[in-house]
């Protein structure tokens, strides 16, 4: 296989992204407070939001009402994730690019790029820096290229797992790349891919057409849009959506995710693993028109409502926003979070403290250390996961769901993520981190419920520490 994959649809592909409803539903006038009230109680049930309920959330504009919907929010993600952060970090392999987005660094008509393709060797390199500080799950960054096809992105995904140095390896990879055709997607999911993420960017057809030249593949609304339509057909069953938010109106944005995913769900049976939600930030070569830039008051209302509108779904805040904000988003919503990043090609060995924009998509907010974010959420009574159990034994797609709509998957994720926290603290963690650590450990012992379940992690966590045992899960 080589080259870019074919535009062949999946079937019965259609443009579910009704302009018309979607705006109608947000012109409507200020919702009751006894209406939104009722939307409300229905999130807190773990039950997924229909598009309309989504908008009377979005067009609730009370302080009162506001608050109402934050703490729903806060307590919605308690019950069904409990008090743990899933950490990754991102791994950019290439940034050729055929296409030309107005608001990217890696478009092909950016003469300030520098562009590099990591061979194997780099990537192990880069796999070996990352393992070095404790990370167990990447997600994997391609340009839309021809150079990256299936079997290109496949080769670096067992690259990457094949990579081990002591106790360190990959256990879970996830890809953000162009969609592929039903054999791209085939070809990479036997290399044991996680999430394959796929970022519409913008949902808003005339704005999509005007930053995604028609003369390039990304161009093409539909086959993007029925990107992970192919994905599900081809037999992968964990995707994640993605919207770069201030490219359009942050509401239509978040009408246009929920739809997407119930879209999926009832054509799947299976809605999407993850959401991410990323704002547009600076970027080298990059002129940014500021006329749909989010504020953060309204970065924090959008999370609140995803969490409300799609319960079972993790949501992603990336490093693009600086570590006070994120420290706040936390409590309402978010699930899981990249750290220690670094977005430059070879910038886990080569870079050094500062940014270096012409090697990077977009500019970070939050730089800090892997141990720095690890430290700062257990003492904010976090508990952060490397946990890849779930992808390990089978439980994704339908029978992910199965687990996780009724909430019941913190039963598993709790357990794990603390034998994964412990794997952290004997073999990456600096002394004050480590000190905070076995503190939040031995809290997090204290509320398990007396039973088979809590004695086998007490078990399991004293093997790690004693007998050196690693890779252990639920």
């Amino acid at each position: 296989m080589s080259g870019m994959p074919s535009l062949k649809l999946s079937e019965r592909a259609v443009d579910f992204i009704n302009e018309d409803f979607i705006n109608g539903l947000l012109a409507g006038k200020r919702p009751d407070a006894s209406r939104v009230r009722e939307i409300i109680a229905k999130s807190l049930a773990k039950e997924a939001l229909s598009v309309e309920e989504t908008a009377v959330l979005l067009r609730a504009d009370t302080p009162e009402l506001n608050e109402e919907i934050f703490e729903t929010a806060r307590q919605l993600k308690k019950n069904v994730y409990g008090n743990r952060i899933v950490l990754f970090a991102p791994l950019y392999i290439g940034n050729k690019c055929v296409n030309d987005c107005s608001y990217c660094a890696f478009k092909r008509s950016n003469t300030l790029a520098i562009r590099r393709t990591l061979t194997d060797p780099e990537i192990r390199q880069q796999v070996e820096a990352l393992e070095s500080k404790g990370h167990k799950r990447l997600i994997l960054v391609f340009g839309e290229h021809q150079a990256y096809d299936a079997e290109f992105i496949a080769n670096s995904v067992r690259a990457v797992y094949e990579t081990k140095v002591g106790h360190g390896e990959i256990r879970r990879v996830n890809i953000n790349a162009a969609p592929l055709d039903h054999e791209g997607y085939a070809t990479v999911k036997a290399a044991g891919i996680g999430t394959y993420q796929i970022f519409h960017e913008t949902y808003h057809h005339d704005t999509y057409a005007h930053i995604h030249p028609a003369n390039t593949r990304k161009g093409d609304y539909l086959y993007r849009l029925d990107g992970l339509s192919r994905a599900f057909e081809a037999g992968c069953d964990d995707v994640g959506l993605g919207v770069l938010f201030g490219l359009y109106d942050w509401k239509f944005e978040v009408m246009s995710l929920v739809t997407h995913a119930l879209y999926l769900q009832d054509r799947y049976n299976v809605g999407p693993h993850t959401i991410s939600f990323p704002r547009l930030r600076p970027a080298s070569g990059v002129d940014i028109d500021e006329k749909y830039l989010v504020n953060d008051a309204d970065f924090k209302k959008l999370i609140a409502v995803l969490r409300l509108a799609v319960p079972y779904t993790g949501l992603i805040l990336t490093a693009r926003e600086n570590a006070e904000l994120r420290r706040e988003c936390m409590s309402f919503g978010v699930s899981q979070i990249d750290a220690g990043s670094r977005i430059e090609l070879g910038g886990y060995t080569e870079a050094g403290d500062a940014q270096v924009m012409e090697r990077e998509q977009f500019s970070l907010g939050d730089v800090r250390s892997l141990d720095e974010v690890m430290q700062e959420l257990m003492a904010d009574g976090y508990v952060p996961s490397f946990c890849t159990s779930c992808y390990r034994v089978g439980r994704t797609g339908e029978h992910f769901m199965e687990f996780s709509i009724p909430g019941f998957i913190k039963e598993y994720c709790t357990p794990n993520a603390l034998l994964t926290l412990e794997e952290y603290l004997v073999d990456y963690a600096s002394q004050e981190t480590r000190k905070v650590g076995e503190k939040l450990i031995a809290e997090e012992l204290a509320k398990l419920p007396e039973g088979d379940t809590k004695d086998m992690v007490v078990k399991r966590l004293k093997s790690i520490k004693e007998s050196g045992d690693h890779d252990i899960y639920f």
